[in-house]
């Protein structure tokens, strides 16, 4: 029994530390079973190699698996030849085929060639709050799985995400002291309920883990690989950072900070449009922009081929563009 600073005993310290320990262990019991470990092969002219190792959870009863795009996917049309198989706790061991991979939000969706599967619960990531208490699961060796606890120690993080030479930042990642271990990618980050809230994608320092975030826009772009292997963006072509507005500005639209364009992309929407270096993006579409994860959250596949409007500021006046923008292909 803990005691305290006068050597007595604590019984009001033991029943925290209790209740504590049997949230960790119920959340571990319940979502043990819907975490595999991922055995990643490449198939070559001399048979299937090794190619890597992981975790992944389980979606559906019938076989769809979720994981991170950086376990199972390579540079370039490999992806292809690539599968492996799954290990769950209770010792089944299932082939599976990857359905889809999108490497600009780190996620990957597999089929695994078996049914009666235990599905993990999806949470909300946007309800979560700093200092939260959250569970890591992993499976990293097939018999059983990794757990660490810890708190959500930030949110609202951007992490870069690369797909040939496209780069796109992840929105609202998820920073947590829960540790993260080798094999431990693509498992699951819990709630003290037992939904998952996030997918273990790197180690961000000593100490500390990011995950990318169950929210409405990476549930749809599971589902689209789910449905269709891959996700679609909507692409403009300006490079931009954030930049505070000049002080006629924040009069004017009673805000202090737009996006700066520092380079538009030549035959891009963009250019087409008549958009220059400099210009201050202050709304897209009517919505006001301060970042840009604004402009990104707003390239989804139903802005492909359909108008938008964009207000910036040139020099002292405020100008309102149109601009179609197109499908972006990863290069």
């Amino acid at each position: 029994m803990p005691m305290t600073d006068n050597g007595r005993s604590d019984p009001a310290g033991a029943e925290a530390l209790d209740a504590y320990s049997r949230i960790v262990v119920e959340v571990a019991e319940r979502l043990a079973p819907s975490v595999a470990n991922l055995r990643i092969t490449r198939r070559t002219r001399v048979g299937n190699v090794p190619a890597g190792a992981g975790s992944a959870v389980v979606l559906t009863p019938d076989g769809f698996l979720l994981t991170s795009a950086h376990v199972v996917s390579s540079r370039g049309p490999s992806d292809r030849r690539r599968g492996g198989r799954a290990t769950f706790p209770d010792g089944r061991e299932l082939g599976f085929e990857i359905a889809g991979v999108d490497p600009l939000s780190d996620l990957a969706v597999l089929r695994a060639e078996g049914d009666s599967l235990i599905p993990a619960v999806l949470g909300e990531a946007q309800r979560l709050r700093v200092g939260q208490l959250v569970v890591a699961i992993g499976n990293p060796n097939g018999f059983a799985g990794s757990v660490t606890a810890g708190v959500v120690s930030a949110l609202g993080r951007s992490l870069p995400a690369r797909a040939g030479r496209t780069v796109r930042y992840i929105d609202n990642v998820i920073q947590t002291d829960a540790a993260l271990n080798p094999g431990n990618s693509g498992g699951a980050l819990v709630d003290s309920t037992g939904r998952v809230v996030g997918v273990n994608t790197a180690v961000a320092g000593v100490g500390l883990g990011l995950a990318v975030p169950i929210n409405p826009a990476t549930r749809q772009i599971i589902g689209s690989l789910m449905r269709h292997g891959r996700v679609r963006r909507a692409y403009i072509g300006i490079a931009a950072g954030p930049r505070p507005l000049p002080p006629h500005a924040r009069a004017q639209l009673g805000r202090s900070a737009g996006v700066e364009i520092v380079e538009v992309a030549a035959d891009s929407p963009a250019e087409h449009a008549g958009l220059r270096i400099e210009d201050l993006v202050v709304e897209l579409d009517g919505a006001r922009v301060a970042s840009v994860d604004d402009i990104q959250r707003a390239m989804t596949e139903a802005a492909i081929g359909n108008s938008v409007s964009m207000r910036v500021l040139r020099g002292a006046r405020l100008i309102t563009l149109t601009l179609a923008p197109v499908e972006l292909v990863a290069h």
